[in-house]
Parts: C-alpha cells; structure tokens; sequence
C-alpha cells in the first residue's frame, strides 16, 4: 500500500508536517517520506534538532508533573502534536488520577491517531482546534463539558507559537488564554530561538517550514518571548532553556549543543 493510499481522506502524505517532522525527531514512526526528507534537509541546517526535541519532550513532562503535584487538576494542551511516549495524560493521570485533559489540534492525521489512542480513557478528550482562536478553543461544547474554569487549569503551549508569523498575534494568543483563565491556573510555553545558528542557516530553515502544513517557523529573542508572559507570574526559575528548566536527575535530558536552542517557563495567573 502506498502512502497516499495509507493517509487520511484530505491528506497529502507529499507535504510534510511539523507534527509528523517532531514525531521524526523523537524517533517516532507516524511520519510519511516527505516528512523524513524535509527533517533530514533540517538537521542538515540544524544538527542539534533531534536533541531540541527530546529536551522538549522532556520539559513538557516535568512541567506538568510539577502542576499536577501542586493540585492542578485540569489540563489543555494546544497544538499536542502525534501521540509519543510519555504525552501529557499519562504523566499527569499517574501524579493524580483524578485529572482531566484535554488535546487540541487542527491536524487530521494528529486527530485520528489520539482518538484512537485515548478512545478508552475516559480522563481525556480530543477536539479539532487552532490555536489562533482562543475563544473557540476555550468555549468549544466538549472543553466546557471536561473543564471547569471556576477552578485553575493548566494551558500547554509547547513548541506551537513559534508557527505564528506575526509577533502582535502569537503574543494576543498567549494572553487571550491567560485572561479567560481562574486565579492560580498556569500557562507553559516554549518556543525556540535561533540560538547561535548564522542569519542563512535560519533563512533555509524558514524555507524548509515554508513548506509544510504550517507556513513556516519563526524564532524569537528572549525579549519577545518573556512577553508572551505578560500578566503572569512566572515561576523559577524564570524564562531559560528547557532543559535547565527544574531538571530532574531521573531523567535523561540531552542539553543541546550549538545551534537552535529552544526555551521555557511556566506562567501563573495571579
């Protein structure tokens, strides 16, 4: 069977997207060759991104064990990309089994794969959204009938806004969800930076992303970053790169070498 006939009704397995090149990264399988080749020609430009990635994954898992340990009990992760080892339901649900989470994407292949996944967990629900309407995410039937924004709720924005092109909107985005959110919610955000990679090497990695689902990718400095915290209290240790962010001793976290560096905090509603 070939690709085109393995993929989704409306899906074009010759265009490559990020959710499957990040799967790629972490060694995963769901991805098609268009995807394989475009994160190749990636890591041509980028040699440290496989190790971006993990320490990524690795920065989501301590974040939201450390919220779930803190009592936070209702989770929504936007833009939560294919399922891999270690998602957000099943560090949260063995911290506290009483949790409820919910995923957002507005991939097709990303939906079928975490329905089938999750079709049997009852903790968690999947909905179609995108990420540059906040509102409709926040106010979709299946989110209000999981979510109950009287308590505090933790926001996931992990590796997404740096697909939004336009500073104003990444930075509207991130705080629409911190206004709608209940005093003592959180908001996690990472986001890469061009780290030391030379203006060409970020100019053919733009043009890499350009063509993927997503338009491309757009690196930001620590200053535009720390303002997709505004109106939050971020917590220590501040805005850093992800794998300094509290690292854990039990786990195997790669610091990036040179090149691409993507960083992280957390973000608490007053």
């Amino acid at each position: 069977m070939t690709e085109r006939e393995q993929a989704p009704a409306g899906i074009d397995p010759t265009v490559p997207s990020v959710a499957r090149m990040y799967d790629y990264y972490l060694g995963g399988k769901d991805n098609f060759a268009s995807d394989r080749a475009a994160g190749d020609r990636i890591v041509e430009l980028v040699p440290n991104v496989k190790d971006v990635a993990r320490s990524n994954r690795a920065f989501l898992g301590r974040t939201v064990r450390h919220l779930a340990a803190a009592g936070i009990r209702q989770f929504i992760d936007i833009g939560a990309g294919l399922p891999t080892q270690e998602n957000v339901h099943q560090v949260v649900l063995r911290e506290a089994p009483d949790s409820r989470i919910v995923y957002v994407d507005n991939d097709p292949i990303v939906l079928v794969h975490a329905r089938a996944l999750l079709a049997d967990n009852p903790q968690t629900t999947v909905i179609s959204g995108d990420l540059r309407e906040p509102d409709a995410i926040l106010d979709h039937p299946e989110v209000r009938e999981r979510i109950d924004f009287d308590q505090p709720v933790a926001v996931l924005m992990v590796s997404i806004l740096h697909f939004v092109a336009d500073d104003k909107e990444a930075a509207d985005i991130a705080t629409s969800f911190g206004r709608r959110l209940a005093s003592g919610s959180h908001v996690v955000i990472s986001h890469v930076t061009s780290g030391d990679l030379s203006e060409e090497q970020v100019r053919q990695g733009r043009g890499v992303y350009g063509t993927t689902t997503a338009g491309g990718v757009f690196p930001r400095t620590l200053t535009q970053i720390r303002g997709l915290f505004d109106g939050l209290e971020i917590l220590e240790p501040g805005l850093v790169p992800v794998y300094d962010w509290r690292p854990d001793p039990s786990d195997v976290v790669i610091p990036p070498g040179a090149g691409a560096v993507t960083v992280g905090a957390v973000g608490r509603v007053p």
